[in-house]
């Protein structure tokens, strides 16, 4: 940690999850037994689990997108080509060549 003051000379927003670790780490006979308070004051500094979750989502929402995206193409085309060509008992080329 750096100073422990924050730009507006108040606490910064992580100074909470410090003195957790630090009090976990004065208090204990081995350093991995404050692996949790390491790991939330470094989520605290760096923010990599909630970057790495907002990616997740933003791919899943961009995967259903393409997904409706796709059907909805397809029920395009289909209401395009009419009802009876789209069960398949007028093949598109010949209504083509009788016009």
């Amino acid at each position: 940690m750096a100073s422990g003051f924050s730009y507006t000379a108040g606490r910064s927003r992580c100074f909470t999850y410090w003195q957790e670790f630090s009090k976990c780490y004065a208090n204990s006979d081995s350093p991995s037994q404050c692996r949790l308070q390491a790991d939330d004051y470094l989520e605290c500094l760096h923010h990599t689990k909630e970057i790495a979750r907002a990616k997740t989502v933003k791919a899943e929402f961009i995967k259903q997108a393409e997904h409706h995206a796709k059907e909805g193409s397809k029920a395009a085309d289909i209401l395009a080509d009419g009802v009876i060509v789209g069960v398949g008992l007028i093949q598109r080329d010949q209504a083509n060549a009788k016009h």
